[in-house]
């Protein structure tokens, strides 16, 4: 069951209580390079990001963001953007007031901002702007006033340094949610975070946020790695706590390779969701790795035809089609397993092993036909629009 959280509205957006999880990410490109980061949220857009995070750090990049909102706004790309800001964002929101107004929401780091008149001040031009904020922690740069005082507590020394660590990262966002509401920040304007580069770590801040506090959380790992690594530790850090009913919003943050496209992030924060159920975006696909039963070449080949295939009709056949991103497939490469799971998908095909001559199409469970090896392929691409155009009727 999921956690019932206040809801915050952000820009058109709803986070929290029963509202889905939203995926957002974050531009890597500098804010003061205009148009190499309007190119970057464009494509962070366009994979998926519901809402996008940009760093608000020097005054030219505080300058810039303006022209990067408008620009969007005009080319038809509504989503949420965030301002980052750490150490100087109460002096930058102060002297660039257009800037304060255009954003959807700050995320301000009690780690960063060092001065307490920081804090506040930011917190009143929140107001002022009716404006929600994330405040968000992060083990790598926790609160040093909060964590020097979890150390002199520690005087029997029971704790490491780590367990401290972890609960001034806890402290420092719950007393900075609790200081902005006493400023006069709004319940439903908060949002929190408390992210760690561990995955037990994470899931253990993450628990105790969701027993103390009320508010949405945003959740993921920081410093995750890249490639096999990160997806791996976020998925299961975020998978976890999600499958806990824990989690409003998610970043999936993984070091990319050179020259690697950012929007590989948001994929992989899409199929975490899936994977779930708890959204849909695509069809699903499901096929059997093939072992020695199978004749692998032409098992693969054709699973990953039909798999492009579906990719190249998505944008055409999700307008015609409603139900096509529910659409459930199976792609099986024997008569062991196949039949099963033909049995759980909306359509089947079940290729031929060694030594068998057909392959199988089904559909809702059911055997439909046979069908030679060679038209396997273009015959089961016919019964899935075929499949989808029943459905609309």
């Amino acid at each position: 069951m999921k956690r019932k959280s206040i809801v915050v509205k952000i820009g058109n957006i709803f986070i929290g209580g029963e509202n889905p999880v939203i995926i957002q990410s974050m531009a890597e490109k500098r804010t003061e390079k205009k148009e190499e980061v309007l190119k970057e949220i464009k494509e962070l857009i366009e994979a998926g990001s519901e809402m996008v995070r940009i760093a608000v750090n020097t005054e030219e990049a505080a300058k810039a963001v303006p022209f990067i909102i408008e620009e969007l706004k005009d080319k038809g790309y509504n989503i949420p953007i965030i301002g980052d800001f750490h150490f100087n964002g109460a002096y930058l929101l102060k002297k660039f007031p257009q800037t304060a107004k255009i954003l959807d929401k700050y995320r301000i780091n009690p780690g960063t901002t060092v001065h307490q008149k920081d804090f506040d001040e930011m917190i009143k031009i929140a107001i002022e702007n009716d404006k929600p904020v994330r405040i968000g922690g992060n083990l790598g740069s926790v609160d040093k006033k909060i964590l020097d005082e979890k150390i002199k507590e520690n005087k029997d020394f029971k704790k490491s340094l780590r367990e401290i660590s972890l609960e001034a990262l806890i402290e420092s966002v719950i007393r900075s949610a609790e200081r902005a509401i006493e400023i006069g920040l709004a319940e439903n304007k908060i949002i929190l975070s408390a992210k760690t580069s561990d995955v037990k770590d994470l899931i253990y801040v993450y628990r105790e946020l969701a027993k103390r506090t009320r508010f949405p959380l945003h959740i993921g790992l920081t410093e995750a790695g890249g490639d096999i690594k990160g997806i791996v530790s976020s998925s299961i850090g975020i998978g976890t706590l999600l499958l806990e009913g824990i989690g409003d919003t998610i970043r999936v943050s993984l070091t990319e390779r050179k020259d690697e496209s950012r929007r590989k992030e948001v994929e992989v924060a899409k199929e975490i969701l899936q994977a779930l159920n708890l959204r849909r975006f695509h069809p699903e696909i499901i096929s059997c790795p093939g072992c020695g039963r199978t004749d692998s070449e032409i098992f693969k080949e054709i699973a990953e035809k039909i798999d492009n295939y579906l990719k190249t009709k998505r944008k055409e056949w999700e307008k015609i089609y409603p139900h096509f991103k529910e659409l459930k497939i199976a792609i099986m490469g024997c008569v062991v397993n196949g039949p099963g799971e033909a049995k759980f998908a909306d359509l089947a095909l079940c290729l031929p092993g060694k030594g068998e001559k057909k392959a199988t199409i089904y559909k809702d469970g059911n055997f439909l036909k046979n069908v030679k090896i060679e038209n396997a392929e273009e015959e089961f691409k016919v019964e899935i629009e075929n499949y989808l155009k029943g459905r609309t009727k």
